[in-house]
């Protein structure tokens, strides 16, 4: 007992080393290595072993060193590509960044995030990233014919998207949700209840979200699909709730409405109920997202629900393959429908 106390003591007074964490978890010093850099080729219980052990331990890699030796930073760029308030005022945008953190951490990686919303912003971003500050890049949100995402594939810098980017199919690895049939099931859904003229706010058309989700409503709506039914707002409230006036005055007569996410749903129930139109009773709502806004809203919001830990693993999977030299492919996972009082 006082030997293992001893040499406990003694641990606490200098730096743990690899060796140490071997030890400790009852693995090779590989194995450890192996973890450290990422966890290719380790078994999830040797991992769950050398996990327990650093944190034992007390353990921390040179990641300076590291960096000399290896050519890379061992950090990662969560990159959002819009005016920085939206950051804190989207809610998706903040469970993105906390399952990629999370994703990271659990791979010993630090994440960094970067926010391009204007011009100085992209080039600054393209001079930290092409500076070798970070090995790779999540890409949150992208434009059609963003400078700054074709100055990342022509650099050839590690980039995964967060949705397909419109103009560059194919180039990048991505993980996104099916745009299209998500609409085309929210869209159904208020098929089935009766509803026929059922209109749509669409999110910008240079986004992914914003294109593939009306297609989808399109489809969804067949001989039915009426353009002056479709409204485009930039996915706030206060855009959802322009977007529903201009609705109303094309055609008062509409009795559903499908917006391609929460927060215009949100704003669109806002117009709704200065026109005296209650919701669900004489005018359905769906939203699209289920970012946790929706579910506390009045009335709670039925919507397409985003698994976005799912999409934040999967992207941080891909991005750390594409830097270790392997060829990822890329992801789309279903939005599920989520019935609650709005419809």
């Amino acid at each position: 007992m006082e030997q293992t106390e001893g040499a406990a003591a003694r641990l606490a007074r200098r730096k743990p080393t690899i060796r140490d964490v071997a030890a400790q978890a009852g693995v090779s010093r590989g194995t450890v290595s192996r973890v450290i850099n990422g966890g290719h080729w380790v078994s999830p219980e040797a991992r769950a072993k050398v996990e327990q052990a650093i944190e034992a331990t007390g353990y921390y890699a040179n990641t300076h060193a590291r960096s000399l030796a290896t050519g890379r930073s061992d950090s990662v760029a969560f990159l959002l590509t819009e005016p920085q308030h939206l950051l804190f005022a989207d809610p998706t945008f903040a469970l993105l960044l906390r399952g990629a953190a999370e994703a990271l951490a659990a791979r010993h990686k630090t994440l960094v995030l970067l926010v391009a919303g204007t011009a100085e912003e992209r080039e600054n971003v393209a001079h930290f990233v092409g500076a070798g500050h970070v090995d790779g890049v999540l890409l949150i949100s992208s434009h059609a014919q963003d400078p700054l995402l074709e100055t990342l594939i022509a650099t050839g810098i590690p980039t995964v998207a967060c949705g397909i980017p419109l103009g560059h199919q194919g180039q990048i690895p991505t993980v996104s949700v099916d745009e299209a049939g998500s609409a085309r099931t929210a869209t159904e859904h208020l098929i089935a209840a009766g509803h026929r003229r059922i209109a749509m706010i669409a999110g910008p058309e240079d986004t992914p979200g914003g294109r593939f989700r009306v297609d989808g409503y399109r489809d969804a709506m067949s001989d039915r699909f009426d353009a002056a039914l479709v409204e485009r707002g930039d996915f706030s409230l206060e855009s959802g709730a322009e977007a529903m006036e201009r609705l109303l005055a094309t055609d008062p007569s509409i009795d559903a409405v499908f917006a391609a996410s929460d927060r215009m749903a949100a704003g669109a129930i806002a117009t709704l109920r200065k026109a005296g139109r209650r919701v669900p009773q004489d005018v359905a709502v769906v939203g699209f997202d289920d970012s946790g806004f929706a579910e506390s809203f009045d009335p709670p919001l039925t919507t397409m629900h985003q698994p976005f830990d799912e999409i934040s693993a999967h992207m941080v999977r891909l991005l750390l393959d594409t830097v270790a030299g392997r060829e990822p492919d890329s992801v789309t996972l279903p939005a599920t429908l989520v019935r609650r009082a709005s419809a």
